[in-house]
């Protein structure tokens, strides 16, 4: 099952870069060009001129910026081998939470082994901007998040009982999210800890596009005959499944710019396979929604103006066996799937090739900036979802099928610059 190791990480040199709150950034791929600028006028030494490289030849300029912070000591690789404890601290819609995982290096596997299992489908335009980045600089710069399934929760609690001190590394970021880390150097702690996920599967919970480009570039390694075998792993966080701090927000879906888009049509064709319940207070609908996600209701609400909107609720779950008869019962009964299978495609017709490129849909993560969208006119109508469980995810990646993209969004989201893997 899944091999992991310590590593030496690659960290800030804070006595000569700044301080840490100023060198680290979120993922790239929720940075804005405006925050990106932000982040470097703090700190010219921010970790976003590795992970998001600007210019005419920007995966060039990444590897010619990390030789100079080697050279400069701004970088620096750990003299020991170790296991990094790191944990997020939040609030999120009034629950104020955290959880702890470790990062470590894990064995690169291809998801047919069945080792480390996908839950979402990708796009080949950002696994060849992260591929370009990986050749240029030989490093990964952000861990990938996984999930394990611990039933006892020991891993946990020996994670617990390392990080007792006070840490490493403490912040609080332009999210008001804490994150903390611990540096474990102990061999029989870290063999402790390897020895424990010897039996364990890995599931993606972000980082799909990174995890298919390590591969790719291990594969890219072996043919050229490069490498010393530190390109059969990549880096990761793992986090217990159960962990009472996990935290999963839906993703909404917003139609734009479709040709002969109508409401009464659209709700009309939603009546086989539908209840459709009509409310009148726009700010009771996150609330109807959580109700009856609490009561295993396959429901979304659909939005396009004003102060009502229609709650959708599936009538008979049978109807996805029809249709989707090749798909898994846990991929037929996600909400996701059931929205683009029954509303999407078979009544709007937006096809799966048009999801994935965006054309007549896009996603967004707030209520508020769903409703907006509508408002504003950006958007023909909204769909707002329920979040995924983290047990679904778990049932259709141990199934060997894949969500439809954007089906989950874990948060907080893992900082970026704490560590680095260097291949």
């Amino acid at each position: 099952m899944a091999e992991i190791r310590p590593f030496r990480a690659l960290r800030f040199n804070t006595e000569k870069a700044g301080s840490i709150s100023e060198l680290v950034c979120p993922p790239y791929d929720i940075i804005s060009e405006e925050q990106r600028l932000g982040y470097l006028e703090k700190n010219p030494n921010n970790i976003i001129r590795l992970e998001l490289p600007k210019g005419e030849n920007p995966y060039d300029e990444a590897g010619r910026t990390l030789k100079k912070w080697l050279d400069e000591g701004i970088l620096r690789q750990d003299d020991q081998e170790g296991i990094y404890i790191y944990e997020e601290e939040f609030t999120v819609n009034g629950l104020h939470t955290k959880f702890k995982g470790c990062i470590v290096r894990v064995k690169l596997e291809e998801f047919s082994k069945g080792i480390v299992l996908p839950h979402e489908e990708t796009l080949s335009k950002a696994k060849e901007d992260r591929f370009n980045l990986m050749q240029a600089t030989d490093c990964n710069f952000s861990q990938i998040y996984s999930l394990y399934m611990d039933p006892t929760h020991e891993i946990t609690k020996r994670l617990d009982a390392l990080s007792v001190a006070a840490p490493e590394n403490e912040l609080t970021d332009y999210d008001g999210v804490t994150h903390r880390m611990w540096i474990v150097n102990d061999p029989s702690e870290i063999k402790a800890i390897a020895d424990a996920f010897a039996d364990k599967k890995l599931y993606i919970a972000d980082g799909h596009h990174r995890y298919e480009t390590a591969l790719n570039y291990r594969n890219a390694c072996r043919a050229k005959g490069k490498g010393n075998g530190g390109e059969d792993y990549v880096m990761m966080m793992l986090v217990d499944m159960e962990h009472p701090g996990l935290v999963v927000l839906p993703t909404h879906r917003l139609v734009r710019n479709l040709a002969g888009f109508d409401r009464k049509a659209l709700l009309s064709g939603c009546r086989d396979y539908f209840d459709i319940l009509q409310e009148d207070d726009l700010s009771t609908a996150e609330a109807r929604l959580r109700q009856l996600y609490d009561a295993g209701e396959k429901a979304f609400a659909f939005y396009d103006g004003g102060q009502d909107y229609s709650i959708l609720v599936l009538k008979d779950q049978k109807v996805l066996a029809k249709l989707l008869p090749d798909k898994s019962a846990a991929s037929r009964g996600l909400d996701v799937t059931v929205l683009h299978t029954l509303v999407l495609e078979k009544i709007l017709g937006i096809d799966a090739e048009n999801m994935a490129k965006q054309i007549n849909l896009t996603y967004v993560k707030q209520f508020d900036d769903a409703i907006a969208a509508v408002q504003t006119g950006a958007a023909q109508c909204a769909f707002i979802l329920n979040p995924t469980k983290v047990t679904e995810i778990r049932d259709v990646a141990a199934a060997g099928e894949k969500m439809p993209q954007k089906s989950t969004y874990f948060y907080p989201k893992l900082i970026t610059g704490l560590v680095m893997n260097r291949f």
